[in-house]
């Protein structure tokens, strides 16, 4: 069920369709309720609205909670792909301590690996995203034994240098994909989707006749389920991090 739900969140469009019809249907069906049981007594009428309020205060919320979740999870992805372009640019200069030879193919496969990064932010294909792990997983392996064998042969400060940025470089990239996977839990998903139809059914058994107006909430929480999906959609979304600290760096190498 996770599974499913996360390719679902993957289409932020369709749970704007999915959410609105359902939350929709549950005021619908809070009205048909109200008209097919007896109305409420005074009494009962002031119990009923605070038990309404306190319901919608904790959807707005856990609204407000997982909006919060998604921008922090944006921001880490922002922030990593900076941390990436200041890696990879740190250990471009580094290699330079190497031997000409060497560092001229570290240079090289930085060059081609700084590509791949950008693809890896920009593309949205999985068989495009599968051949670029692919190539840089190989082009990291190739990077790590050009400084490695270096190092072995002449294990001295400077190259030691250089292999650290390199490490630097392997681990940036690392971090990157694991905030790339970090998403919302399924299970908040589960207590949002929960709690707003909960909240539907009792604006829809609280109305005294059914009118345009029960489109009013389940359109506005629709809406912001929608906002949460797109932010927390790494690929999928209109929001998106957008690669331009690495972008920058490889035209300032092109030029280099």
């Amino acid at each position: 069920m996770a599974i499913y739900m996360d390719k679902i969140i993957d289409f932020p469009i369709v749970i704007l369709a999915v959410s609105f019809i359902s939350l929709l249907l549950s005021a619908l069906a809070g009205g048909l309720l109200r008209k097919r049981r007896r109305h409420l007594q005074e009494d009962e009428v002031e119990d009923f609205g605070v038990v309404q309020a306190a319901t919608l205060t904790l959807l707005g919320l856990l609204i407000g909670f997982t909006f919060s979740m998604a921008i922090s999870r944006y921001d880490q992805r922002k922030i990593y792909e900076e941390e990436e372009a200041n890696a990879i640019g740190t250990e471009y200069v580094r290699a330079d301590v190497l031997p000409a030879a060497d560092a001229s193919r570290v240079h090289e496969l930085l060059r081609k690996y700084l590509d791949q990064r950008v693809q890896f932010y920009i593309t949205r294909d999985p068989l495009v995203l599968r051949q670029i792990d692919i190539s840089t997983a190989q082009i990291q392996n190739e990077m790590w034994s050009a400084v490695q064998s270096r190092a072995v042969a002449q294990p001295t400060a400077v190259t030691a240098l250089a292999v650290s940025g390199m490490n630097d470089v392997l681990n940036s990239q690392g971090y990157t994909q694991a905030a790339w996977w970090n998403r919302i839990p399924f299970e908040a998903w589960v207590l949002l989707t929960v709690i707003a139809v909960g909240c539907n059914l009792l604006i829809g058994y609280g109305t005294h006749r059914t009118s345009m107006l029960l489109t009013v909430v389940p359109l506005s929480v629709s809406l912001s389920f929608f906002l949460i999906a797109d932010i927390d959609s790494p690929r999928a979304g209109v929001i998106r991090v957008q690669p331009q600290n690495l972008i920058t760096l490889a035209q300032s190498l092109q030029a280099h």
